[in-house]
């Protein structure tokens, strides 16, 4: 096959994300999201020349919370693109931020952010930020308080490496990886399944999966408990992407029902609405839900399914190792299409006029 330089890429419209943050997939409509998905699986095949769009450029990845995947795939995409990259961790080598208006600062906040957030931007030519919610205060976490800082007193863009609601890069991701796996999305069926876990954890994660599947036109179905049911304002706005991806939204509280001819079952647990902000409480609920977790059975309802999760995953709670360290565990591509997606991504955000 001849290879294809960016720019005969087209039609991705490469001006779309020139000079703008990236936050949430739903800052792209559905075909520039699918476009971009394709510009990551061409970069990977080596069918679109990437070269050095980021030359002369310096990223600072702002990390609150550990990190793995994010923070070594960044990293890297930003070198292999031609950058440079520093790592500020929160806490640990940074002082401790403030982001909250008219307080007092009498306690463990060293630094506000009305002054760290321009500092950071006056050195680097885009901002990464890695920020978890509070997990104690629904409305509040809702609200975004910390990325909509930086999104707001930064002078440069600004990527979401995973806040309180969305996870916008392991989406792309998550995409690229379901459209190598069979070939497209219209006519596919995923099922985002919730699972038990010791801990309440973030819903960006599936927020964001479940946004960028309604987006591309993949027919999704939310298996979870009753009492796990996405917040109202996240299903309205599930609702309404799916109407733009021309998908449908399903929600259901059988798991293996669910699973029933199903193309990709993605697993992930998230801090129930009803419990939010009272652990002790969601604790004993999950005493009685260890039967959410995907296994052999679960995966055989499925139409020769994919077995997906962003990871870490917690091994014989989230998922059997026979599902994990089989066949249909696609976890490994998932994690290494990181690298692509991003540096998709970056060669967009930062490349230039095509």
């Amino acid at each position: 096959m001849a290879s294809m330089t960016v720019k005969q890429a087209r039609p991705l419209p490469y001006t779309s994300l020139a000079g703008r943050s990236f936050l949430k997939t739903s800052d792209l409509t559905p075909a520039e999201l699918t476009r971009l998905v394709d510009l990551a699986i061409a970069q990977k095949q080596g069918r679109a020349l990437v070269g050095k769009p980021l030359a002369g450029k310096t990223g600072v990845l702002v990390f609150f919370n550990p990190s793995l995947r994010t923070r070594l795939s960044m990293s890297i995409a930003i070198e292999q693109l031609g950058g440079h990259v520093q790592v500020l961790d929160v806490g640990s080598g940074v002082w401790n931020l403030e982001h909250r208006q008219g307080v007092v600062m009498n306690g463990d906040k060293t630094e506000h952010v009305r002054e760290a957030i321009p500092v950071i931007a006056s050195y680097a030519d885009f901002i990464g930020v890695r920020c978890f919610p509070g997990l104690k205060d629904l409305s509040d976490d809702m609200q975004e308080p910390m990325l909509s800082a930086f999104a707001t007193l930064s002078n440069k863009p600004v990527i979401n490496l995973e806040s309180s609601l969305h996870h916008p890069c392991q989406a792309l991701a998550d995409m690229m990886t379901v459209k190598e796996a069979f070939g497209g999305f219209k006519g596919k069926r995923v099922v985002l399944a919730w699972a038990n876990h010791p801990k309440s954890l973030p819903m960006a994660v599936p927020n964001s999966f479940a946004t960028a599947a309604a987006q591309c036109g993949l027919d999704l179905t939310i298996a979870c408990p009753p009492e796990y049911v996405p917040p109202a304002p996240i299903m309205q706005s599930l609702h309404a992407q799916a109407a733009l991806g021309g998908s449908r939204i399903d929600v259901t509280h059988d798991l293996k029902a669910a699973a029933d001819g199903a193309q990709v079952i993605y697993a992930k647990s998230w801090g129930s609405p009803q419990f939010y902000g009272a652990p002790e409480r969601e604790q004993e609920l999950r005493k009685n839900l260890t039967h959410w977790c995907i296994d052999d059975e679960i995966m055989r309802r499925t139409r020769g399914g994919a077995f997906m999760h962003c990871l870490p995953v917690r091994r014989n709670v989230v998922v059997t190792d026979s599902v994990l360290d089989g066949a249909s565990s696609i976890v490994l591509q998932q994690a290494e299409n990181r690298l692509h997606a991003q540096k998709a991504l970056l060669s967009v955000m930062f490349g230039g006029k095509r």
